[in-house]
């Protein structure tokens, strides 16, 4: 036996928290019975060992009884702690009416609690709350369930329980409404941080009815934000692009001043708690028509435009751009390239790109487009259009002109620039029979 232990000592029992009482049972069922020596014969000493337990078994039970007792006592003194603060509520004044009126001990007070509100909130009878319980539960469910005014007997009891409960606050009547100030309602719309990254699936739309709100950062223009907005607007075509720019020095704005320091975290973070820059950016789209908007920021720039959202317009395609400066830029590309130049007619969808390990090219609708080579007689890179294997020839643009298939182009870097336009042309193309396409050659 362990030095340290002693079991026929009460004291080792009230020092592990047991009460004089039943430490002294426990030391005296060890006395009467203690560990007979290793020496001793097996029957012996399991005959021991079982008169021990039926001699402790009072104890234990007495034990039990003890600990249940306690933890009956601790929850109704926290329901009733809780009464005595007023942050009561209606199924926890039902347990004390239980307890205080049938005597319940704590289990069934619960369910009749549970009975009652059952009925006082308009639900129906049952459910989970009675299956599986003891008679006395169920009873005291049932008992419950009348108390609160419930009816099993009547059809439309719940019903008509539900409807009173609907005119009742807490456990007073319903008071008449008051008119009260409404705080004015966001727009239902999807913040900016959560709009999808630019793909070329969207339909184009012409540069006056698109709009790109830039974040003054120079990580993505690789410069000052004023050289990227001059270079997007070099193209004739893109003068009619609306762009707004969140900027430190002026919020929102349609201009970019020069040498502007760039945004940071903390001033994004305050320009979003500014209630002006909503106002300044529904001014700017005020006259727009808008069907395209970009947002190229920055993730830590987004909490900004999410702030002003209410005041962007609601349109078919919303989109920003995501994840790394590099991968922000070629979004950027992509939809920069997406717009319809106006000039005609033009396919829309989804290019599907090949590997280019095995050769670029990119299927658009019933077009494919692939890399032929170096052309011959002049400097330069080729492309073929073709349709069901051939190239596709006998296609005319809206006014008339024929698309030759085979095309020609100077930088290979623009390849799949090109391409996408070719394919985009052959899409928006009408395909003439071939008496009419030799007439019109």
């Amino acid at each position: 036996m362990d030095d340290h232990f002693d079991p026929s000592d009460a004291a080792i029992w009230i020092a592990r928290g047991r009460s004089p009482e039943h430490a002294e049972a426990l030391a005296q069922a060890w006395r009467d019975f203690p560990d007979l020596p290793p020496t001793a014969a097996l029957e012996d000493r399991m005959a021991q060992t079982r008169a021990r337990v039926v001699a402790m078994r009072p104890v234990n039970d007495a034990i039990q009884l003890a600990s249940e007792a306690e933890r009956q006592r601790r929850n109704f003194l926290h329901v009733e702690g809780k009464s005595a603060t007023g942050s009561i509520d209606d199924s926890d004044l039902a347990i004390l009416r239980g307890r205080d009126a049938y005597g319940y001990d704590w289990d069934t007070a619960v369910c009749y609690s549970r009975g009652w509100y059952a009925a006082h909130a308009g639900w129906t009878y049952g459910g989970p709350d009675i299956s599986n319980r003891l008679p006395a539960h169920r009873a005291a469910y049932d008992r419950g369930f009348s108390d609160g005014g419930g009816d099993t007997d009547d059809l439309f009891d719940a019903a008509r329980r539900s409807n009173i409960a609907a005119e009742r606050i807490g456990n007073q009547p319903r008071q008449p409404r008051q008119p009260r100030q409404l705080a004015p309602a966001l727009a239902a719309r999807p913040l900016p941080s959560s709009w999808p990254k630019p793909s070329d699936e969207p339909r184009p739309v012409r540069w006056t009815r698109r709009l790109l709100i830039l974040a003054d950062h120079p990580a993505l223009g690789n410069g000052p934000t004023a050289a990227l907005v001059d270079q997007i607007r070099a193209p004739p075509e893109a003068e009619g692009l609306n762009i707004i720019v969140l900027s430190a020095a002026d919020g929102f704005s349609a201009t970019i001043t020069p040498d502007a320091p760039p945004l940071t975290t903390g001033q994004c973070e305050a320009l979003a708690r500014d209630p002006q820059q909503t106002a300044r950016l529904r001014t700017l789209v005020a006259d727009l028509t808008i069907d395209d908007i970009l947002i190229a920021a920055p993730d830590n720039t987004m909490a900004a435009f999410d702030a002003h959202a209410a005041a962007l317009p609601l349109c078919r395609t919303m989109e920003r751009t995501r994840n790394t400066i590099l991968q922000q830029r070629a979004h950027l590309r992509t939809w920069l390239d997406r717009a319809a130049t106006g000039d005609g007619n033009v396919g829309a969808g989804h290019i599907r790109w090949s590997k280019l390990a095995k050769g670029l090219s990119g299927k658009l609708g019933e077009f494919t487009v692939r890399y032929a080579g170096k052309a011959q007689d002049s400097p330069g890179h080729i492309i073929v259009v073709e349709t069901s294997g051939t190239p596709a020839s006998g296609f005319v643009t809206a006014d008339g002109r024929p698309l030759d298939p085979h095309i020609t182009f100077g930088n290979k870097s623009r390849m799949r620039q090109e391409m996408a336009t070719a394919l985009r042309a052959f899409g928006g193309a009408t395909r003439l029979a071939p008496t009419l396409f030799a007439t019109a050659a």
